[in-house]
């Protein structure tokens, strides 16, 4: 079912939520997740976003994240499976009172290639702020086009989102080489 799509002002509040959030599935899944990072457009100061933590988890298989999911439910995580994306393990949490979705937990084992997409497009955002704001304005342009459907909303700005990861993904893998 699509949800409506409303931007907000970048909050310094989000910061804390994704630190909390991190250490809840820490906590509930101990030693699954090697890696946990708060990414999307809530980890880039400044930049408005949905007001919906997203945060990256990296487990050394999938098979560790698929038997981390009922430890997951007991603090309201829910399983979405790959979600149309092949590699992840997608988890949501709304709040249990009003159902707005909080966060949402995109689970991919080591060596996955949207691991380095999710860092490298946050860090570029983190790092240049013309281009958050580019990016800002994209994502105003299709929340504005797809106001009651985040999956269209999503599809909107898709070409723009793998564009600039795409080239700092590429810029990455040229700064790493010797």
């Amino acid at each position: 079912m699509p949800r409506p799509v409303t931007l907000s002002p970048w909050s310094p509040d989000w910061g804390g939520r994704a630190e909390a959030l991190m250490a809840e599935i820490a906590a509930a899944a101990p030693g699954v997740f090697l890696a946990l990072h708060h990414v999307g457009s809530t980890a880039v100061p400044g930049l408005i976003a949905k007001p919906v933590i997203d945060l990256l988890g990296e487990a050394a298989d999938l098979v560790a994240i698929d038997a981390a999911g009922p430890a997951l439910a007991g603090p309201g995580w829910r399983a979405r499976g790959e979600n149309g994306e092949a590699g992840r393990r997608y988890f949501t949490l709304d709040d249990p009172d009003t159902g707005a979705r909080l966060a949402h937990l995109h689970a991919h084992a080591t060596g996955h290639p949207m691991i380095p997409w999710r860092l490298a497009f946050r860090d570029r955002l983190r790092a240049e702020p013309a281009t958050a704001a580019a990016y800002g304005r994209e994502k105003a342009r299709c929340a504005a086009r797809h106001p009651g459907d985040s999956g269209a909303y999503a599809a909107c700005k898709k070409a723009w989102t793998d564009r600039v990861a795409g080239e700092a993904v590429a810029r990455a893998s040229r700064d790493a080489e010797p």
